[in-house]
């Protein structure tokens, strides 16, 4: 009898141990959810906050998923620098940040075009601060006319393989992309071209920064970088030649207007009888005083999207750097292209009859405006680059690299990269209109 009593006693002992451990647990559990729960619920309230900002890289990267889009995103791991690539608009960068998804999105984009989801007649102007186009853009030898049109605005039409078709990806990094893609195009005086297209995009290092400018970087200065390298293939079975027209590698940064926001244009100060005009100032009309300096081996140009204008710095005079620089933001920006050695043809992109279809240029820079109607396409402007033309036999390639860098921060330093890359000072820069 005892035996059963202290049996049942030590049962009922373990039922209450049993249920006081439950009840901790319980209350454990209950705790984590809870924290769980609010973790969560911080995490998204930041992630609102973050993406709900306009302007920052956050706000470009979710608005571009939201609309369907599917990105590639690169980050520097010594840094906040990261990148955004879209396969889908041409392998193109739409956009970077020096401070991660918080700090400012510097490439321009269309949101309403986008958000719209329609196409539009002439050019989907999505935005993006580096796109590839091909060259040249008007003359005989004009891929963006049919034969026979006239080159004006209603006519011109941007090719759907470097507009509005994706690229096809093949390798990634932590640090790199890669894409290529197959199509033909036929030119104006009806030559037709089988192309390939193969694009690396890469996010570089501090180290590799410093490198490319011999200067030591310090904390008190957010960057972001990243080089792309270009190369266009011949895969048909006759040569381009000038009698057939050729094809160049055309890049194109989309950035964001400001009534404080210049572009500078250095170029080989020379006399005009040893390398020919500094400029080509005409491409949409000549380019008004009040918005063009040239002085002492630099170009002025306001980028202020508010008048459609372009300038055209030509081979004999270009250099390999170009920038802007916004006053405003106090952000520094430098484009670098590799310019090949010795004497090289450029494709003439203006539109309309030409007097010699070899006689481009190597930078060039647009401003956004209204044209005749009043409608714009952005506003915006444009840094841009070319390749020599792609004068190419069956299977042989050409290559173009082309690097963007963004500062921003204390403006002493970038007074100094300034001076040291686009040999004028940040003070001049911002001073230069009020002249």
């Amino acid at each position: 009898m005892i035996y059963i009593i202290k049996k049942r006693i030590k049962l009922i002992l373990s039922l209450i141990i049993a249920i006081v451990l439950l009840n901790l647990l319980t209350k454990q559990t209950l705790e984590n959810t809870n924290h769980q729960l609010k973790s969560k619920k911080l995490q998204i309230n930041m992630e609102n906050d973050i993406t709900s900002e306009k302007g920052t890289f956050a706000y470009d990267k979710f608005f571009l998923e939201k609309n369907g889009l599917k990105s590639i995103s690169l980050k520097d791991p010594a840094s906040n620098a990261m990148i955004l690539i879209v396969p889908e608009y041409q392998a193109r960068v739409m956009t970077s940040s020096a401070q991660g998804d918080s700090g400012h999105s510097y490439g321009w984009i269309n949101y309403s075009l986008i958000e719209s989801g329609k196409k539009a007649k002439h050019f989907n102007a999505y935005g993006g601060e580096e796109r590839l186009w091909l060259g040249p853009e008007g003359g005989p030898f004009s891929i963006y006319f049919n034969t026979g049109t006239e080159q004006e605005f209603n006519n011109w039409n941007v090719p759907k393989e470097i507009d509005t078709e994706p690229f096809e990806l093949i390798n990634k990094s932590n640090n790199s992309v890669e894409f290529k893609r197959d199509f033909r195009l036929t030119n104006y005086s009806g030559s037709e071209f089988n192309i390939g297209i193969e694009r690396k995009i890469k996010i570089l290092s501090i180290n590799e920064i410093e490198k490319q400018f011999n200067f030591k970087l310090n904390s008190s200065v957010n960057f972001v970088a990243y080089e792309t390298e270009n190369i266009l293939i011949n895969k048909g079975k006759s040569p381009w030649t000038k009698e057939s027209g050729m094809l160049s590698i055309w890049l194109l940064s989309m950035l964001n207007p400001s009534p404080d926001a210049t572009i500078i244009v250095p170029y080989k100060n020379h006399s005009e009888n040893e390398s020919g005009k500094i400029i080509n100032d005409d491409y949409f009309g000549k380019v008004p005083s009040d918005r063009l300096k040239i002085d002492n081996g630099i170009v002025y140009f306001k980028a202020d999207g508010k008048y459609r204008s372009k300038i055209g710095v030509p081979p004999l005079r270009a250099k390999e750097f170009c920038g802007s620089y916004d006053a405003g933001k106090k952000s520094l920006t430098i484009l670098w292209c590799k310019i090949p050695s010795g004497e090289k043809i450029y494709l003439n992109s203006k539109w309309g009859k030409q007097l010699d279809p070899f006689s481009g240029d190597v930078i060039n820079a647009y401003n956004d405006g209204p044209i005749a109607d009043g409608t714009q396409l952005g506003p915006f402007y444009e840094l841009e680059s070319s390749s020599p033309a792609a004068n190419l036999n069956p299977g042989k390639s050409l290559t173009h690299i082309q690097r963007i860098f963004h500062f921003e921060g204390d403006e002493r330093i970038l007074n100094k990269l300034s001076e040291k890359i686009l040999g004028v000072s940040i003070k001049k820069i911002s001073q230069i209109w009020n002249k």
